[in-house]
């Protein structure tokens, strides 16, 4: 049998590129959008894959989490990704504005549906062989490295406190099987990445993002640290 992934946030950037990848690899592959008919380049891949199948979830969403958690009852998953994040407005974060209702968006998003995921869907782990739960974060959450430049302050926060959730849910899950995975894909060129205003150096491809991403899940063990693409653990 195959192995099972989840993707969430699958409609573009490097959620697609999971999903190719993993497809293309031999993967059963569940992708999850927000907007499924609005998901062309998805729903395009999907049709040239068939083991590709196509969910619609808005991770935002109690309800939507947990109502696709039932309706897979009985489904391994070997790997549950955690890919979909928000920016949220980078002005409407910005020590001038700080927008309250943005900060709420971002980390609902950001942080509270991962873990809402790994709560929903921990039965569809545990019946997995690989048993991974997995949520991209950002190089951004170092509060060592924060000092380079400002701005952002909800992305960071949101970021920086599911790393602390994901590390917490390590601890818990850990006698269980369970691997948990922190990892940042680097500066890659999506639209998130566009919308941050950054324009410096090292900007990467989602193919060379996704491939190295890849070799770090399948090569996970249970201490839970934040590792950069490269296979460099970011300090926290």
């Amino acid at each position: 049998m195959p192995a099972v992934i989840l993707v969430t946030g699958a409609n573009r950037g490097l959620g697609l590129e999971f999903v190719k990848q993993y497809a293309e690899a031999g993967w059963q592959v569940i992708a999850c959008a927000r907007d499924l008919p609005g998901a062309t380049a998805l729903r395009e891949l999907a049709a040239a894959h068939a083991n590709i199948s196509l969910e619609s979830l808005d991770v935002g969403s109690l309800e939507q989490i947990n109502d696709l958690a039932a309706r897979l009852a009985g489904q391994p998953i070997d790997v549950l990704l955690n890919n979909a994040g928000w920016l949220g407005d980078r002005h409407k974060q910005s020590l001038t504005e700080l927008d309250y209702a943005t900060f709420e968006e971002v980390l609902r998003i950001n942080t509270y549906a991962p873990l809402a995921m790994a709560r929903a869907f921990m039965p569809h782990v545990l019946a997995g062989t690989q048993k991974k739960i997995v949520v991209i974060t950002s190089g951004l959450s170092s509060l060592t490295n924060t000092a380079r430049f400002g701005n952002l302050y909800f992305y960071r926060l949101s970021k920086a406190a599911v790393n602390m959730a994901m590390r917490t849910l390590q601890a818990e899950v850990r006698g269980q099987g369970i691997k948990v995975g922190i990892l940042a894909p680097g500066m890659v060129d999506t639209r998130l990445l566009r919308n941050s205003g950054y324009e410096g150096p090292g900007v990467i491809e989602a193919p060379q993002s996704v491939t190295a991403v890849m070799r770090h899940i399948e090569a996970l063990t249970q201490e839970a640290e934040m590792t950069l693409y490269t296979g460099e653990k970011l300090p926290w």
